[in-house]
C-alpha cells in the first residue's frame, strides 16, 4: 500500500490531475468508505455491510460509537491515503475533522468525496443525514432515520419529568455549554443545564468550589473514551462530593453526545430514564 501511495504522489507531481484508477462519480455508489467516527455511524445506519468498503477503526469502540456492533461486521481503516487506493471505494465520506492532507489529496485527484460538518444540534443531524443519504443514493432511508429520531425526541418531550438541575462534564471538564450537542441531549432529556447559569463559561476543568456554588440536583459525568482516570474523576471521588451527591451521580458514555447521529433519540430516552431512576 505504501508503494501505491507513493505512485499517487508521483502522479500528482507529474501533473496528472485524475489518474485512471480514480472512479467517476455515481448516483448510487456501490462501495462507500467512511474515514470519520461520526460519519461512520451514519453510513452504517444507511447501508448494508456489502456496500461498505470500510469505516474508521474508532467506530468499533462502544465508548464513542453507538454503532459499534454494526462496525464489527465491516472492515476498518485508519484514514490513510494508501487505504483509499487499496480499497478503491466509489465514494469517500469524510468529516470536518478528517486529516486535511487526505482530504486535500483526494480533492486534487478528483476522487468522489463528500465532507460532512460536525453536528452540534438536532437540526444539524437532520442536515448531515440528508447529505450523506443523498450522496449514497439512499434518501428514503435517510428520511426514515430522521423520522425515527424525531419520534423518539417527541416521546421524550411527552414524558413527565422533574426537570432536575444538572452539572454535566466530560472527561476533561464542563463540556455541556449552550450550543453543544451535549447540552441539546441534556435539554431534550428534561434536564436543566446549570452551566448555562455561568454566563460565558463554556469549557474548563471542573472544581469542587464551582460545583458547590452551582449546587445541582444531579451530576452527569461523561465516561472517558480512553481507559483510566480523568479530571472529572478527581471531583466525583472527592469525599465532600461523594457524601453530598451520594446516589445522585450519573455516568454516561460519550457516545451519547460526541457525534451527531440519528441514534441520538435513543440516547435521549436512555438518559431520561437513568435520570429518573
Amino acid at each position: 500500500m505504501r508503494r501505491a501511495a507513493a505512485s499517487l504522489v508521483l502522479l500528482l507531481a507529474a501533473g496528472c490531475s485524475r489518474p485512471a484508477a480514480v472512479p467517476g462519480a455515481s448516483a448510487e455508489p456501490l462501495r462507500v468508505m467512511s474515514v470519520n467516527q461520526c460519519t461512520d455511524q451514519i453510513v452504517l445506519a444507511l447501508l448494508p455491510p456489502e456496500r461498505i468498503a470500510s469505516v474508521s477503526w474508532l467506530s468499533r469502540d462502544p465508548a464513542g460509537s453507538l454503532m459499534a456492533s454494526a462496525a464489527a461486521r465491516v472492515p476498518v481503516n485508519h484514514g490513510q491515503a494508501e487505504e483509499v487506493l487499496a480499497e478503491a471505494p466509489d465514494l469517500v465520506v469524510a468529516g470536518s475533522f478528517t486529516t486535511p492532507a487526505l482530504r486535500g489529496m483526494l480533492k486534487r485527484i478528483g476522487w468522489p468525496m463528500i465532507e460532512v460538518d460536525h453536528a452540534s444540534s438536532f437540526d444539524d443531524i437532520r442536515r448531515t443525514v440528508r447529505q450523506v443519504a443523498a450522496a449514497v443514493g439512499e434518501p428514503a432511508r435517510g428520511e426514515a432515520l430522521i423520522a425515527g429520531m424525531d419520534a423518539r425526541l417527541a416521546e421524550a418531550a411527552r414524558r413527565s419529568v422533574d426537570h432536575p438541575r444538572v452539572a454535566a462534564w466530560d472527561g476533561s471538564g464542563f463540556g455541556a455549554a449552550s450550543g453543544t450537542l451535549y447540552d441539546a441531549v441534556l435539554t431534550a432529556a428534561g434536564a436543566r443545564n446549570v452551566v448555562r447559569e455561568m454566563g460565558g463559561y463554556s469549557y474548563g476543568r471542573p472544581d469542587i468550589e464551582t460545583l458547590l456554588k452551582l449546587d445541582p440536583d444531579l451530576i452527569v459525568q461523561g465516561a472517558a473514551v480512553r481507559a483510566g482516570g480523568s479530571l472529572g474523576d478527581e471531583i466525583t471521588n472527592h469525599r465532600v462530593v461523594r457524601e453530598r451527591w451520594k446516589g445522585r451521580t450519573l455516568r454516561i458514555p460519550q457516545a451519547y453526545y460526541v457525534c451527531g447521529t440519528p441514534m441520538i433519540g435513543e440516547a435521549v430516552l436512555r438518559l431520561q430514564a437513568e435520570m429518573a431512576a
